[in-house]
């Protein structure tokens, strides 16, 4: 791409950050030539106008402070790539959970995908354990609690685990 193209599609996406943060959606969804995001880590996939507003309305009812803060954005024949820390409170349910009231930060990546100078996916890719984990919701696998948790939620995969190493097979 070329660097006057580059130089618009990053000030399209640095807007769309923004104005996620802002809580301005309309903005947000002026980015777009179709909005459209895809959540790796929960495989939900939101497609359209519609679906992306019920995305932002769901997920900051559980944390109305959700922010992003720009770490790196790389650039891509057909992409802008970023790096950045998310950030909220879990102050509302997050569809079946209870609010904690905890507070999380979570480093993830986006890909926003062009198709000429309009974004059309935004597709995230981050650690859901690690959030949930800061929410009190999960425990860290190698901690006591996390092991346990584990024993008591999967008994007959460790239990074969436990078996094949007991023998000697992998």
């Amino acid at each position: 791409a070329s660097a006057g193209l580059r130089q618009r599609r990053e000030a399209l996406v640095r807007e769309e950050m923004e104005s996620e943060n802002r809580h301005d959606f309309d903005a947000t969804l002026a980015t777009f030539e179709h909005p459209r995001y895809e959540l790796i880590a929960t495989g939900d996939v939101y497609d359209g106008e519609q679906e992306v507003l019920r995305y932002f309305d769901e997920s900051r009812t559980a944390f109305p402070d959700q922010r992003n803060e720009l770490i790196a954005l790389h650039h891509a024949d057909d992409a802008v790539i970023v790096e950045f820390d998310l950030l909220g409170t879990h102050l509302g349910p997050l569809r079946t959970l209870p609010a904690t009231g905890r507070a999380f930060r979570a480093r993830m990546t986006s890909f926003f995908l062009f198709e000429g100078e309009r974004i059309v996916c935004e597709r995230v890719y981050f650690d859901q354990a690690s959030i949930l984990r800061q929410l009190g919701v999960a425990h860290d696998p190698s901690s006591l609690a996390g092991r346990v948790t584990t024993l008591i939620s999967h008994p007959l995969t460790i239990g074969r685990a436990l078996l094949k190493a007991r023998a000697g097979r992998p």
